[in-house]
């Protein structure tokens, strides 16, 4: 008797832990779908965008680099911002692509359209900005059938619904899996807080890089003598210029414009001519007289640069330019 009592008691204790875990669990879960309701886009919560945002700018950069080891071999620095290893393109791309198709992961035929839709759309719009309001042409699709205006085409608008049915119908699941192990491990909480954080490093990285870039910018304008209204005119001057080396290859029968030929060619028909430089010297060890000067240099391999030099000062992105040897050097006459 004394033994089923005690049983009986142990059941009870038990079945009460159990019972209070599992309401306290649902009261968790209910208190996070309340706060997660407090701020979603389409469903998803502020704070996991957030995270998506930052890991795929982190791939970006990974993605980034390995491209680049692998075609040009060299490491080239291809971060968006002056500090860390983000390529925010990569972060902003995915999570409107995810925010837009995340709904669709098994509708494989709608995740396909939305991918080509929504993937052209950003093509469009993020071309449209460099040269509009940047003066810069990131790619141009002129030469390709089926295009818009050259930012766009259907072969690269096809390439994006294929990626959006890799990115949220395989690779995306894995992600949240990943921000799911860490909330789990180490509490919604911490995971908010350390999201918090990058997002804040990466905010005031941006206004760092903006800042840099503007006093870039006025140093350029100033040394050029340009006004700010001159944009257009260097957006037409690029092109141009751009032309002009197509149209150099293409009589030359040259595979690119980006050939040694094309760009000498180039130069002394614009009365810019070589300068002899000796063999071995690095773009760092140039010792030159105040002036605008294009150096042509390369690695010894295969990958070849050309770096802007204005009263000594060299204006490149890329650091690892003073290391690569100068094949020739181009003035102004």
């Amino acid at each position: 008797m004394a033994e089923n009592i005690i049983e009986d008691e142990g059941k009870n204790k038990i079945e009460n832990i159990i019972e209070d875990e599992g309401k306290n669990k649902i009261k968790n879960v209910k208190k996070e779908a309340e706060t997660n309701k407090r701020a979603t886009i389409m469903g998803l919560s502020i704070w996991r965008i957030l995270a998506y945002f930052i890991i795929y700018s982190i791939v970006g950069y990974i993605i980034e680099t390995i491209f680049g080891i692998i075609t040009k071999g060299v490491w080239e620095s291809r971060q968006s911002f002056l500090y860390g290893p983000f390529c925010a393109i990569y972060g902003v791309g995915a999570v409107i692509m995810i925010i837009f198709l995340h709904g669709y992961s098994k509708k494989y035929t709608r995740l396909f359209l939305g991918g080509f839709i929504v993937g052209s759309i950003v093509e469009y719009l993020v071309s449209w900005i460099g040269e509009m309001i940047l003066g810069i042409k990131w790619w141009d699709y002129s030469n390709m059938p089926l295009n818009i205006n050259g930012r766009i085409c259907v072969y690269f608008s096809i390439f994006w619904g294929f990626l959006a049915l890799y990115l949220i119908g395989s690779f995306n699941p894995r992600i949240d899996r990943l921000i799911d192990w860490f909330k789990n491990k180490f509490s919604l909480k911490f995971l908010k807080i350390a999201t918090s954080a990058v997002t804040t490093f990466l905010l005031i990285d941006c206004i760092i890089t903006g800042v840099a870039l503007s006093f870039f910018l006025i140093r350029m304008i100033v040394k050029n003598d340009l006004n700010v209204a001159d944009k257009q005119v260097i957006v037409q001057k690029y092109n141009d210029i751009y032309n002009d080396l197509c149209k150099i290859a293409e009589d030359l029968k040259c595979d690119s414009f980006n050939d040694i030929p094309v760009f000498e060619k180039y130069m002394e028909g614009n009365s810019i001519f070589k300068i002899i430089c000796g063999e071995d010297i690095k773009v760092q060890d140039l010792k030159i007289d105040n002036d605008s000067y294009i150096v042509f240099c390369y690695d010894k391999k295969d990958y070849y640069h050309m770096v802007p030099i204005i009263d000594n000062t060299i204006y490149d992105k890329n650091s690892d330019c003073l290391n690569l040897y100068v094949i020739s050097i181009y003035r102004k006459n």
